[in-house]
């Protein structure tokens, strides 16, 4: 992976943290697959293809008011990343808040995501990653 395939992760971050669902699909390829990690699964485990993922944004942003993510770190392996941070969440019906780790792997392939899967753990991202227990 290179520079490029960081930087492209911030952007999508920084679009996900403004809430901007458009910009976020700019930077996927029209055959991504995004497995959202526990309270980001609401309608479904997959999403496969750019018009399934913006339902499942819509569906987060809706279930969400704050879904918001922040870097604690950042590995390059090559042929994917992994980043590792926080997830802050506050349910726009329940008023319930979540402060929790998570991790995003990601491949990229040609200057967009080809896969996004993520998780409520560190250790999950590291273990889907391929690498050992930190």
């Amino acid at each position: 992976m290179s520079q490029e395939g960081i930087e492209l992760l911030r952007s999508a971050i920084e679009a996900w943290n403004q809430r901007e669902p458009n910009r976020v699909l700019s930077y996927a390829r029209p055959e991504i697959e995004w497995i959202p990690a526990g309270p980001a699964a609401v309608e479904r485990a997959v999403y496969r293809g750019r018009d399934e993922v913006a339902s499942g944004i819509a569906a987060a942003f809706e279930t969400w008011n704050v879904f918001e993510l922040q870097e604690a770190g950042l590995s390059d392996l090559g042929d994917s990343l992994l980043w590792l941070g926080r997830v802050k969440m506050r349910g726009s019906s329940s008023g319930v808040e979540l402060d929790l780790q998570f991790a995003i792997h990601t491949a990229i392939r040609d200057g967009k995501f080809e896969s996004i899967h993520t998780f409520l753990s560190w250790q999950e991202g590291r273990d889907a990653a391929g690498l050992p227990n930190g």
